[in-house]
């Protein structure tokens, strides 16, 4: 059992790396979850932003400075909605 374990770790420790963001790196945030963004959805963009990080709540959040039409949203998401701006 335990080598089994050893080697599903090993095979996702390969193809995933964790993203290391920091406090005033730019990011993009997913547009998914936005409903309050006018316009048909598929004309809208996948990410919105760039914002910058404000700070970070462990490995799994970002919370950032949000302006624009995203003012009413909450300013802290998870990294799974978030990427680098490039």
């Amino acid at each position: 059992m335990n080598d089994a374990f050893e080697y599903a770790k090993q095979k996702w420790d390969k193809s995933h790396k964790t993203p290391e963001f920091k406090v005033g790196d730019l990011i993009l945030v997913s547009n998914l979850k936005f409903d309050n963004i006018k316009g048909p959805r598929r004309f809208k963009d996948s990410f919105a932003g760039p914002f910058i990080i404000k700070a970070l709540h462990g490995t799994n959040a970002v919370q950032v400075e949000i302006s624009g039409e995203l003012e009413n949203k909450h300013p802290t998401f998870p990294i799974s909605l978030v990427k680098y701006y490039t």
